[in-house]
């Protein structure tokens, strides 16, 4: 949830990509973090971040990319560490209490510490939002999931630029990973933080 990808005047605003679907869920992204707040529930945030020197970017990695990737990529690396682009928006600013997980792939887990962190809470139970759905989110709840934990996907605290991609994201995650449900249905399984 990052100015990059959200807000106007981001790389994917500029790129002409319609970010709408992204602004949408910003309200019940805030409404998710605010009731795991709540009940006193970790929260995790993941940062985006290319490096201005080029280092690792996608076009230095791989010799195949899909066109239009490839495309973005070249045209303006999003989410550039030390940038407006790559700060979360001011909407769901992490508290000072959060944990910000810097990734530059599209998985949580690779090639970074949350799995230490996250066996350091001796959490069990993921539960994910954000954008985009079929890509970055989908990435990440397999993993979580290939790494022994129970995941949960928050269907309307996620978006996608492509309704198909968002849809299949849905029934892959019912069929094979773990639940799929709203932020209303999740917060009423939510205990009440005095009574933990």
């Amino acid at each position: 949830m990052q100015n990059g990808f959200i807000s106007k005047g981001g790389s994917y605003d500029k790129l002409g990509v319609d970010v709408s679907n992204y602004k949408a869920v910003i309200p019940t992204i805030s409404k998710l973090i605010n009731s795991c707040r709540d009940a006193k529930i970790p929260i995790f945030y993941t940062q985006a971040v290319r490096e201005k020197s080029g280092i690792d970017l996608l076009t230095s990695t791989h010799r195949i990319l899909p066109k239009l990737r490839e495309e973005r990529i070249k045209t303006s690396p999003i989410c550039v560490r030390d940038t407006w682009d790559a700060d979360i928006v001011d909407e769901l600013k992490p508290a000072a209490t959060d944990h910000v997980v810097v990734k530059r792939r599209d998985s949580a887990f690779q090639d970074t510490e949350i799995d230490v962190w996250l066996k350091s809470l001796r959490i069990d139970t993921l539960v994910f939002c954000g954008i985009d759905t079929s890509i970055c989110v989908e990435t990440s709840f397999r993993d979580g999931f290939n790494s022994g934990y129970d995941v949960i996907l928050i269907s309307d605290a996620t978006a996608s630029g492509n309704r198909e991609h968002y849809e299949s994201t849905l029934g892959i995650v019912e069929s094979y990973y773990g639940l799929v449900m709203k932020v209303n249905e999740f917060s009423r399984h939510l205990p009440i933080a005095s009574n933990r």
